[in-house]
């Protein structure tokens, strides 16, 4: 066991939140194994597979390769570093991808029944999104039910995912000098599942050889990502449920409550959690609670769905990925509700040193030890009512003296759309072009990505973003990076102060802060959305603008597709994890230096988040000075 002062130094070592440190202690106090924990076990983790040189595709395998020279130089089949790594890569994106777009199929299945009739507790909320969008797609509205255009625009998004047209309706939407790239490279996307599909057969042994073509094909499937299905997902959400303006909120694990039944949404799809939202408002669920013992009921998020449920209801947000153990940690959760990404099989686990109920919903997410409620959109009310019930029953089990919920929540705004954000500028982006070419904002810079115990939790995101903004950088957030900007204060109007003198100006004419919360991990879509209208007004290409994109401390697949989506796009990104490529010098070359010359944007690698702020600025200053601004 740890002495209090030991405690405080892993604590604090562990997470730059003041909150998260508390119950990391507390963690260690009680004897609990953390992400933290199970990272250490795996010290010292495999070399091969961090430069990406492992392969394990066929049974001939696994093979490795010796990336200084030395052999064996190529597996069985004969794929050297370039070959095995450029799979690797491709097929990790590929899942990425998968899993936003699998994302986005269900929202739009869910859309599909509610215009049928077939769905329970759910309707079309935003008319004005489901006109606009259905207008990209043809589709006339007129006087026409909202259930009818619906139903023909699920339909329409559907077929984006086995299209036979050879083409994306909403890529469209990117300008016409972006798409001249991805026609001259060949990286047009022609429909989300067919890119997918053609990804996992490339990687296929005895397929593509050539690691220029793998990569390229890999860049076709971000874009099928961004500009498909995470696009798509966006889109349908906020038909389904409203488009976001800005709300306030708070931030951190003193959202818990003390006296009130605690439920904590997790994951990433917002079907799940708007019907526990819901139900938990139900007056005989509320009686229910406090029959016993309850003040109430209490609704908090987590990663994603926390994102999804705050910039549309206000509803609190606990934490980001790795504060999903902690919040049980706490000793105050009754439940924690999930439905699919992100999750750690650890849950039931954790939860058993406690008296937390975790419960799953999707047949796609089965973890050992937990309870399975499956959720379906024809009996979505009545399963969130089972689900809420079953959090209020755990009440009485709760043991106060093993509770520790930290004092004090930070106020926080999010639900910054990139519609709400063209409107608060008047319906164009003048304004916004006008202040960056006057240098009042240098440029702006998307901060996006998950937390990876490899990094102090939070230490990325908030000293770069704290970097960027005093630069006169305007910064947009999503995911986990959002919500550590609002653990940390950096999502008020306030911070503004933080600012450089042009941006402080600008935040605190429109009342904003100068970071803004643009949604969870698939929403990273409205930030291509808003700089394809930027871009539009200019004549110029996404590629042209002083915009860049950095994931400090990401660690999934999907960040893989969404950093490649934005190279693609035109946009620099910077990661502050090393990606499993460096195993091949080649591969490096291609990303690192060589799409500069073809997309005018590439990646670079920057733990120390305020080189890598000197590496955006710098990148920022390029474009500006290419635009002769």
């Amino acid at each position: 066991m740890y002495d209090s002062s030991e405690r405080k130094k892993i604590a604090a070592a562990r997470a730059l939140d003041a909150t998260d440190q508390e119950i990391i202690e507390k963690a260690i106090d009680d004897g609990l194994t953390t992400a933290w924990d199970r990272l250490a076990d795996q010290q010292p983790q495999c070399g091969f597979g961090a430069l990406g040189v492992c392969c394990n595709r066929c049974a001939m395998g696994p093979c490795r390769i010796e990336p200084f020279g030395k052999k064996p130089t190529r597996g069985v089949c004969g794929a050297d570093a370039d070959t095995i790594v450029a799979r690797n890569l491709l097929d990790d994106l590929a899942t990425g991808a998968a899993a936003h777009s699998d994302h986005g199929r269900e929202v739009v299945e869910v859309m599909l029944e509610t215009a049928e009739g077939r769905s329970q507790g759910y309707q079309i909320t935003d008319e004005a999104k489901l006109a606009a969008v259905a207008a990209e797609y043809g589709i006339k509205t007129g006087k026409r039910k909202k259930e009818e255009i619906a139903k023909e625009l699920a339909h329409a998004f559907l077929e984006e995912f086995g299209t036979a047209k050879g083409k994306l309706q909403m890529a469209g939407r990117a300008p016409a000098k972006t798409q001249e790239v991805w026609k001259k490279l060949g990286i047009v996307p022609r429909g989300v599942d067919r890119e997918i599909v053609e990804g996992m057969h490339r990687v296929h042994m005895g397929v593509d050889a050539e690691y220029t073509n793998i990569l390229l094909h890999a860049m076709r499937v971000s874009l099928a990502d961004g500009w498909g299905g995470s696009m798509i997902a966006t889109e349908c959400s906020d038909i389904l449920f409203g488009t976001p303006k800005p709300i306030k909120t708070r931030a951190n694990l003193g959202v818990l409550s003390k006296d009130k039944v605690n439920i904590a949404m997790h994951g990433h799809n917002p079907i799940l959690s708007e019907m526990i939202v819901k139900a938990a408002a139900d007056p005989a669920l509320v009686k229910r609670a406090t029959e016993k013992g309850a003040k109430g009921i209490n609704l908090v998020g987590m990663c994603c769905t926390g994102n999804e449920l705050l910039m549309r209801r206000g509803v609190p947000v606990a934490g980001t990925f790795l504060d999903q153990e902690l919040a049980i940690a706490t000793g105050a959760l009754e439940a924690m509700v999930v439905d699919y990404q992100c999750i750690f099989p650890s849950l039931p686990q954790t939860a058993s040193c406690y008296h937390t109920k975790v419960v799953t919903t999707s047949v796609k997410t089965k973890i050992p030890g937990a309870v399975f409620k499956e959720f379906r959109p024809e009996n979505a009310y009545d399963t969130a009512k089972e689900i809420v019930t079953l959090a209020i029953d755990n009440f009485p089990n709760r043991n106060p003296a093993r509770v520790r919920i930290p004092a004090k929540p930070i106020d926080m705004m999010a639900g910054f759309s990139e519609e709400t954000i063209r409107k608060a500028l008047g319906g164009t982006y003048k304004p916004l072009i006008d202040a960056i070419v006057a240098g009042k904002i240098r440029g702006v810079v998307g901060i996006v990505g998950c937390n990876n115990p490899k990094i102090k939790q939070d230490y990325g995101h908030i000293t770069l973003a704290r970097a960027l903004i005093k630069r006169n950088i305007l910064v947009v957030e999503t995911g986990c990076a959002a919500i550590a900007s609002g653990k940390n204060g950096l999502l008020v109007p306030e911070a503004a102060d933080l600012a450089g003198d042009g941006l402080k100006a600008v935040c605190k004419a429109l009342g904003i802060p100068p970071v803004l919360h643009m949604g969870s991990c698939v929403d990273n879509s409205r930030i291509l959305v808003l700089a394809a209208h930027v871009a539009n007004e200019l004549g110029v290409g996404i590629g042209d603008l002083p915009v860049c994109g950095a994931a400090p401390e990401w660690y999934s697949q999907k960040a893989i597709s969404i950093g490649t989506y934005f190279v693609s796009s035109g946009v620099y990104v910077v990661l502050g994890i090393p990606p499993k490529i460096f195993g091949s010098a080649n591969v490096t070359t291609l990303l690192a230096a060589q799409l500069q010359g073809i997309t005018n944007a590439c990646f670079a690698v920057e733990p120390d988040p305020l080189k890598a702020a000197d590496l955006l600025e710098a990148e920022i200053n390029r474009k500006r000075a290419a635009l002769k601004i």
